[in-house]
């Protein structure tokens, strides 16, 4: 698969699709790990795996601007904020 190297939106498109895997084979994982406040702990490896992923896909520049730190946000975070934790 080519590099996608000036596309932002691109960029941002294969961070979401990453993360979005990682949510789909981890629901029990990603709700123990909210409830319990250990989420990058028990993700760990598979994050590291995705953003690995990620790297080999984009370009340095936009590496460096973060879209899938962002997406993990978005994905593991926000879209998961019905979940009781005592870290809000």
């Amino acid at each position: 698969m080519p590099v996608i190297d000036k596309d932002d939106n691109a960029a941002k498109r294969v961070a979401r699709a990453i993360v979005s895997d990682i949510v789909i084979y981890n629901k029990a994982k990603i709700e123990d790990g909210i409830r319990n406040d250990t989420l990058f702990d028990l993700l760990k490896e598979t994050i590291d795996e995705g953003r690995t992923l990620y790297q080999s896909r984009v370009s340095p520049d936009l590496f460096r601007k973060n879209y899938y730190g962002r997406a993990l946000v978005d994905k593991l975070l926000k879209s998961n904020a019905q979940i009781r934790s005592n870290i809000w």
